[in-house]
């Protein structure tokens, strides 16, 4: 067992060492001279460095050498990138499939040919802009995360932040006449709130509408397409809609117009109708040539109605409810009456008074039955009572009866 043990170790010894040593040589070097957050202490962490890679499969040169000199000096020594290079001296290895099939083979190899299409590539490769983004401004260098791990800079609830690095700087932005409010907006909306505050991975952050590495910022007519990608339902009845029409008749943008882009609020039913604070007033006006203002103002006292109906049958059932009766039934029915006012609400999007008519009447007539309903359990609560106080008057009655026969009796 011993002489197992001891030939284990020597073997071990005689492969393991050099390739450690050739690992060193990198790696120890550059740690005796840079500091503890330097490149060199950085990828002990790097996804590279876990599959196995080295600083030689990125910068070329001969890892058994220790002179720099003569490491440059080497065939294939490729050192620093500059900016521009960055995305090709990735491209190497992330755009041949042959060789990430050995490597990742989940992970697309068409990153570059993306990133040529995107705003990022187009100003790299067709302008020489030093100053867009490549590879490294989103992903780091040398301490490079999977994009599922949460210290990723590229993890889901972290990609606002990376891109708010230039997006969010008015100093670099300047020379591109571009906004700087995009993620201070994104982390008031529904969907910053979701992402940020609550931990919520499955809603959309900046890449999701941008894309990633074709990241561009989507046209006026593509706008409802990109939203559809998680709001299919109302993309499609936007899509079936007059509005639809005339948005692209006027250039406008299409959930973007009532809904806003990265400043996306929770919808309310105040977005609606002819009272002040209404998005329906941006476009329309009383006798404007059409029947936008009118169908507004029945669109939102449809909704109002189904509202104010479910909210009193809710009220009616939860009076039944802490009274004690049996509303098992009642509570189903109820959350048929919430799923009306979903419905009724996302049928806004077809703006049409009857899709949206028939959805809020018949939710209208479930709420009633749940009120009438609600109504007679409290009504049989009462008369249970008064039968219970009537009850136990008799019992009383007929047991002083008693009490007096047998005093009777006794005497």
């Amino acid at each position: 067992m011993l002489r197992n043990l001891t030939l284990f170790t020597l073997t071990f010894a005689l492969f393991a060492l050099p390739a450690m040593a050739a690992d060193s040589n990198c790696l120890s070097c550059h740690q005796d001279f840079e500091e503890q957050d330097g490149p060199s202490h950085k990828f002990i962490r790097d996804i590279h460095r876990s599959k196995g890679l080295d600083c030689v499969d990125c910068h070329g040169g001969d890892p058994t050498l220790e002179d720099m000199d003569d490491v440059r000096e080497v065939k294939g020594y490729r050192g620093v990138p500059s900016h521009a290079e960055v995305p090709r001296f990735c491209g190497r290895c992330h755009s041949d499939a042959a060789y990430m099939g050995q490597r990742n083979p989940s992970l697309p190899t068409d990153q570059l040919d993306k990133y040529k299409t995107s705003v990022h590539g187009k100003l790299l490769f067709g302008k020489g802009d030093k100053n867009t983004a490549n590879c490294i401004s989103c992903h780091s260098v040398h301490d490079i995360a999977d994009s599922r791990t949460p210290h990723s800079t590229v993890y889901a609830t972290n990609i606002p932040k990376t891109c708010g690095r230039c997006h969010a700087d008015e100093v670099y932005m300047a020379k591109y006449n571009i906004p700087t409010d995009q993620l201070a907006d994104y982390q008031q909306s529904v969907h910053g709130m979701a992402l940020l505050e609550r931990g919520d991975l499955g809603a959309p952050a900046c890449n999701d509408c941008h894309g990633n590495h074709g990241a561009t910022p989507p046209g006026f007519s593509s706008i409802s397409n990109v939203c559809g990608n998680c709001h299919a339902l109302q993309w499609e009845l936007f899509d079936n809609s007059p509005h639809k029409i005339a948005y692209e008749e006027n250039d406008f943008p299409m959930c973007e117009t009532c809904h806003s882009n990265h400043k996306i609020l929770r919808p309310s039913d105040d977005m609606l109708g002819i009272t002040e604070g209404s998005v329906c007033l941006e476009c329309h006006a009383q006798d404007d040539g059409n029947h936008g203002y009118e169908t507004a103002a029945a669109v939102a006292e449809s909704v109002n109605k189904l509202l104010v109906a479910h909210l009193g049958a809710r009220a009616l059932l939860n009076d039944a409810i802490t009274k004690g009766m049996m509303t098992t039934d009642e509570e189903f029915r109820l959350k048929e009456v919430e799923s009306a006012l979903l419905e009724t609400r996302s049928m806004v999007h077809a703006f049409n008074i009857d899709s949206v008519l028939s959805r809020s009447e018949a939710g209208v007539a479930k709420a009633d039955s749940v009120t009438a309903n609600a109504a007679s359990l409290i009504d049989e609560y009462y008369f249970r009572r008064r039968g219970l106080v009537v009850a136990t008057v008799i019992i009383a009655i007929l047991a002083i009866a008693l009490y007096v026969k047998i005093r009777r009796m006794a005497g």
